[in-house]
């Protein structure tokens, strides 16, 4: 049985949606939507599907799935939709611009027997997956800082969130998926230069009273860079997002990790077909969606406020 997909925004995440799920031979990629007019008929004529300039017109199409690729505050409204169309969903990460939000869609996702899956792609980032492994076996032994670097030049198409929001919020959840914990306190410094919300930001996170977490986010770096490094009593893991590369430093000796690259993307969509072909929970869920949002905007008013925020468990 081949699922039924659309995908509601086709900017630039949304338009890589429209083309993996056309690309999968157990998808029907009913339609897509986009209420700019040119830009979602060009990419419906080049992937063979519909197109739609009201979101509601295609839920009306009996769809199995949606992407949710649209400006994270209106998240809620399509969400909600979507959902009481009896729509399975994935959102692009943050799942929502507040928390009470973030409440509404899990709830409505959950009271429905719906599947809510939310965006965090580098979840499926390979050498992420892999990193994630090497830390589990306990070859780093006990991990005990992991600090990260994601900055890159201004894009100019982010109006809606400043840099903690739309890009913190990745190494945010993945440094809570690699230590298997949740933050217990967020202290901020960050301030705006070139736009509306913050652009750029030095995030220190507390898990317990052993482990901690650093985010290094910008907009004003000309180059893209992102990395992490995560320190333990038995030594140190450099990991590359982009070139997706894992290596290895002990005392003794300096090792690449075999890391099978792949498009995170791609992969984050297979699984969420997966899930809904097999009718299992997909990963990372709403809660962990609304707990990233959570942490992120403790670290926004950490920064307004100049003081350290507790992060609710």
């Amino acid at each position: 049985m081949r699922i039924k997909v659309g995908v509601i925004g086709t900017g630039a995440m949304g338009q890589h949606h429209v083309r993996i799920y056309s690309e999968f031979p157990d998808v029907e990629l009913v339609g897509i939507a986009d209420i700019d007019s040119v830009r979602v008929n060009e990419q419906a004529a080049r992937y063979k599907t519909k197109a739609f300039t009201d979101y509601r017109e295609l839920l009306k199409q009996d769809l199995d799935a949606v992407s949710i690729v649209v400006p994270t505050m209106m998240h809620k409204e399509v969400a909600l939709a979507a959902i009481e169309a009896g729509v399975n969903v994935l959102i692009e990460k943050p799942i929502a611009d507040t928390l009470e939000s973030a409440a509404e869609i899990i709830e409505s996702a959950s009271s429905s027997g719906l599947k809510l899956m939310i965006g965090h792609i580098e979840r499926f980032n390979p050498a992420v997956m892999k990193l994630k492994e090497i830390i589990d076996s306990g070859a780093l032994g006990k991990v005990v800082s992991i600090s990260t670097r994601r900055v890159g030049p201004y894009n100019p198409r982010i109006r809606d969130v400043g840099v903690i929001m739309d890009i913190g919020v990745h190494d945010v959840d993945v440094i809570s998926y690699l230590y298997g914990m949740k933050v217990s306190e967020v202290y901020a410094v960050a301030g705006a230069d070139i736009h509306s919300f913050e652009d750029h930001a030095a995030i220190i996170l507390r898990f317990g009273h052993e482990y901690s977490g650093i985010v290094e986010t910008n907009w004003l770096t000309p180059h893209k860079i992102r990395k992490l490094t995560a320190i333990g009593l038995k030594g140190v893991a450099y990991l590359d997002y982009i070139d997706q590369t894992v290596e290895l430093h002990d005392e003794g000796w300096i090792r690449k990790a075999k890391v099978e690259k792949s498009e995170p993307l791609r992969n984050e969509l297979q699984y969420f077909i997966r899930c809904i072909s097999k009718n299992e929970q997909p990963f990372p869920s709403g809660e962990d969606g609304k707990y990233a949002l959570e942490v992120a905007t403790a670290s926004i008013e950490s920064y307004r406020y100049d003081r350290a925020v507790k992060v609710r468990k």
